[in-house]
């Protein structure tokens, strides 16, 4: 049962989203999860991740970012990164705060879902929008691999509403230790419960297994501590 659904935004667009459902769920049982791509689109990758996270029991959603300046299913090139900055260049807070917001009433009116844990996960661009998430929605807790330029939400952080879960990779260039330390700096400022975790051996966008960066065990590693994460927060 995996398709994709048309999700009407607050302003006015349509946003495509795919959608992956546990195949033995029933009633409204099952944990929401909002998956957020990165600057390649919901792209093969990233519709295989919902559908483990399908495997798990979660009802998943990713919805397309770049819907107001990439056609629907768009996917980017891994070996050609400009080609995506116009539509990276074009998201906004606001933008990712209308999608979030679409993508969570999905979720919270879904048959099989039980409102009260939703949680979102995001991989580089979308390890940033998934702490966004976390301060946008109501949502139960939220995880954050290697979130490029996270730094950006460091003012957001006392709007966070539950734990966040961190991953990064000791060895990725694109995200230094001074904006990690800005982050949880701020979220400690704050209050606010995370837990941060750092693979010394790793490196940016470890957790893809269709790119060259991919390390086994740091994924592995990280999977389990994302679903026992998710599962001790669960309400």
């Amino acid at each position: 049962m995996e398709k994709y659904v048309s999700l009407k935004v607050d302003d006015g667009t349509y946003m495509e989203a795919y959608t992956s459902i546990p195949a033995d769920a029933s009633g409204r049982n099952a944990p929401g999860l909002i998956l957020l791509q990165e600057a390649f689109g919901v792209n093969h990758h990233i519709r295989d991740v919902a559908d483990r996270f399908a495997a798990q029991g979660f009802v998943v959603v990713a919805p397309e970012l770049f819907h107001r300046t990439a056609p629907p299913y768009f996917e980017g090139d891994y070996t050609d990164f400009p080609s995506l900055m116009p539509h990276m260049n074009g998201l906004t807070i606001e933008g990712n705060q209308a999608d979030l917001k679409a993508a969570y009433h999905f979720l919270k009116h879904h048959e099989l879902v039980n409102p009260a844990n939703i949680f979102s996960i995001g991989y580089c661009m979308g390890g940033r929008v998934s702490f966004l998430a976390n301060a946008t929605l109501p949502l139960t807790a939220g995880v954050s691999y290697y979130g490029g330029n996270i730094k950006t939400l460091a003012d957001k952080a006392a709007d966070v509403n539950g734990p966040h879960l961190f991953f990064w990779g000791g060895l990725d260039k694109h995200i230094g230790q001074d904006q990690i330390d800005l982050i949880t700096g701020a979220l400690d400022n704050a209050g606010k419960k995370y837990t941060n975790v750092k693979f010394s051996c790793a490196d940016h966008a470890f957790a893809c297994d269709e790119r060259l960066a991919y390390n086994e065990q740091a994924t592995n590693e990280a999977w389990a501590m994302t679903l026992a994460f998710f599962r001790n927060n669960m309400k």
